[in-house]
């Protein structure tokens, strides 16, 4: 039996007992957890190709190819060379981008050689990739600022001193005009054009700039450049991974193997992705307990996306819990706590996973909201004036901003709770969008003036305490 095969039978063993003991879920994650340096090298080729298809959208041109390069390369003595384009253009990163790192980390566990390509050169011309308008460029400044944030926030799931990295504006910069010309001769327009948003916007009359077509084969001559034999890309980046197998087939080169990862749903539920802009992320920044309490926030279905996404779980593992929850054996919270333990753990380590879930048992189990202990608060006096949003934004600092507390609001999820002092007993007012746009104060005055007691104001799963009203 293979290492990661001994891991499953020790994992499977817990996952079919009781998750909603501590000790129990201390030991699964300890278990799950060391697959994240567990070395994989003693899995055959077809195991391999196959591990790594489980978490992906797409394996062209397909899965027993990769298993044959796989194969091949073994058969010399060598790795799979893979590589990942990384445009640095925000210094906000969330779960969402850690997903195709967490893939990399299991090629580089499974024997392989990782390049990170930084792309300083095509950062500066905007790649929108989904977007209704063409991306902002960068300065150098910019990508440097960026990209030194990103390392330091996904480190906790991928190993940075076991790759090499590359800049892009090393064979870019230098690409002349005659032979840039001389490559556009042999690609044609069409092909530039079919990606989904270029059609949309030209259809709703936007428009579409030279850079942007150009995109597709400044990636492509990336994996020209490199010669790897496998690149790594969001499923909305298939025409540009495609680009990249074409541009080496016109160089005579062997064309590389494309694997495209899941673009992952937001927390929110909407169908949205996970952005920043929406308010529907985990930061990878945030507080163990902020982390904790998002992903306990989370509509139940995401469970199996976000365990494939985020865990080093095999699909027997999460076919098994979730069988346990369609057949009510195993409830959908305690599930939700050992995920969210496990992104934790990742984050922070295992002490801080463990405090987090007692921490959010703490909170959440209590009867009243009195009882909670180191609740934030606003002063309505100070702040009365001040619009439900900007409160929730600048003040407890729940929502990223105002429009993040606008969705709240129109969720349901944006709510005013009175206790009574004596009794315990609670009043809870839904807020409706609206009232986010409008001052504090005012809110309470009209939705609380008969209501006596003390009063909180919650956003999906975080409370704070109005003081003096």
């Amino acid at each position: 039996m293979t290492r990661l095969g001994e891991s499953v039978a020790r994992a499977t063993t817990l996952l079919s007992t009781d998750l909603s003991s501590d000790a129990t879920v201390q030991e699964l994650l300890k278990e799950t957890g060391a697959r994240r340096s567990l070395d994989l090298t003693d899995l055959p080729a077809k195991e391999q190709a196959e591990l790594i298809a489980a978490r992906t959208v797409e394996v062209l041109p397909g899965v027993e190819k990769l298993a044959e390069r796989i194969e091949e390369r073994r058969a010399a003595g060598k790795g799979l060379h893979i590589k990942l384009g990384i445009d640095p253009t925000a210094t906000d990163v969330h779960l969402g981008h850690a997903v195709p790192l967490i893939i990399l980390s299991r090629f580089q566990r499974l024997g392989h050689d990782v390049t990170l390509i930084i792309g300083d050169f095509t950062a500066k011309i905007g790649d929108p990739s989904g977007r209704t308008a063409e991306r902002p460029p960068l300065t150098d400044e910019d990508i440097a600022q960026n990209l030194a944030t990103y390392r330091e926030q996904v480190r906790p799931f991928f190993d940075f001193e076991k790759v090499s990295f590359r800049q892009n504006s090393e064979w870019l910069a230098p690409y002349t005009f005659p032979e840039l010309l001389s490559l556009l001769a042999q690609v044609p327009a069409s092909q530039l054009l079919q990606r989904e948003d270029f059609r949309n916007r030209l259809a709703a009359g936007s428009g579409l700039t030279m850079t942007e077509l150009l995109y597709p084969i400044a990636q492509g001559l990336d994996s020209v450049a490199l010669e790897c034999d496998v690149e790594l890309g969001g499923s909305d980046q298939l025409l540009n991974l495609q680009m990249g197998r074409k541009l080496m087939e016109l160089r005579g080169q062997r064309p590389q193997l494309v694997v495209t990862m899941p673009l992952i749903e937001g927390t929110d539920g909407t169908g949205a992705k996970m952005s920043k802009s929406k308010g529907n992320y985990v930061g990878l920044s945030a507080p163990a307990d902020d982390v904790f309490g998002k992903i306990m926030s989370v509509p139940d279905r995401l469970m199996e996306p976000y365990l494939k996404a985020w865990t080093e779980w095999t699909d027997e593992e999460i076919t098994l819990v979730l069988g346990r929850v369609a057949d009510r054996s195993l409830h959908p919270m305690d599930l939700k706590k050992v995920l969210a333990g496990e992104v934790v753990a990742a984050l922070y380590g295992m002490d801080a996973a463990m405090a987090a879930r007692a921490g959010f048992v703490a909170q959440f189990s209590k009867k009243s909201f009195s009882d909670v202990e180191s609740l934030p608060s606003v002063d309505v006096a100070a702040h009365g004036a001040e619009t439900v949003a900007a409160v929730l934004t600048t003040v407890l600092e729940f929502t990223p901003s105002a429009s993040a507390a606008r969705r709240l609001a129109k969720q349901n999820a944006l709510r005013l709770v009175v206790e009574a002092e004596d009794e315990g007993k609670q009043q809870t007012v839904v807020l409706a969008e609206a009232d986010a746009a409008r001052p504090l104060g005012e809110v309470l005055a009209e939705k609380l003036a008969d209501s006596p007691g003390v009063a909180y104001l919650k956003a999906g799963r975080k409370l704070g305490r109005l003081e003096g009203r």
